[in-house]
């Protein structure tokens, strides 16, 4: 087993994460280290010395991003106001992370068994925290009851490709017409 982090590691790279998050999804996975280091106000060794490689730094904020995404589904439907506006709200989240999921095959380059098995990943965590989401808000009486977890995340991932290609193209704006869609 490898040695267990200080507590204060683990909030350096907690940081890390969420400054390279914010780049990627501003900046896209190709983004300087540099502008990682400046979002983060550490030092670019310090990225180096959690994150040997550029793949590593992408594959971690791929799982801090799966993680945070998965916890926000219950805390957002216990404090929103309806389960639809959960269910909206994590759907915003759940697009900052296909954005940045968006260059990781690139950044991963060959490793393809290490991109399914990160896809398994975010399936087996994701899944469960959409559908709870869903049934909520179709208990509520909210949303049609026959919508399945799986084709509403794929749908939205297929609506976020492209995005960089044309300037005209507004995914947020097609996955809210999606959502209202849904509705009864």
């Amino acid at each position: 087993m490898p040695p267990r982090k200080r507590a204060d590691a683990v909030r350096n790279e907690q940081t890390l994460l969420a400054a390279a998050a914010e780049v990627f999804v501003r900046s896209g996975v190709d983004a300087p280290i540099r502008e990682i280091a400046a979002e983060a106000g550490v030092g670019m060794g310090t990225i180096y010395r959690h994150f040997p490689t550029r793949a590593d730094l992408v594959v971690a904020v791929y799982r801090h991003q799966v993680e945070a995404c998965a916890s926000a589904g219950p805390s957002l439907l216990s404090t929103s106001d309806s389960p639809f506006s959960a269910l909206r709200a994590w759907i915003d989240l759940f697009v900052d992370f296909l954005v940045t999921k968006h260059g990781l095959a690139g950044a991963m380059q060959s490793d393809s068994s290490g991109f399914e098995a990160l896809h398994g990943y975010f399936l087996d965590r994701l899944g469960p925290v959409c559908e709870s989401l869903l049934r909520a808000a179709a208990e509520a009486g909210e949303i049609r009851g026959d919508v399945r977890p799986y084709e509403l995340m794929r749908g939205i991932g297929n609506l976020c490709i492209g995005r960089d290609d044309d300037e005209r193209y507004d995914p947020r704006r097609l996955i809210s017409l999606l959502l209202d869609g849904l509705r009864l």
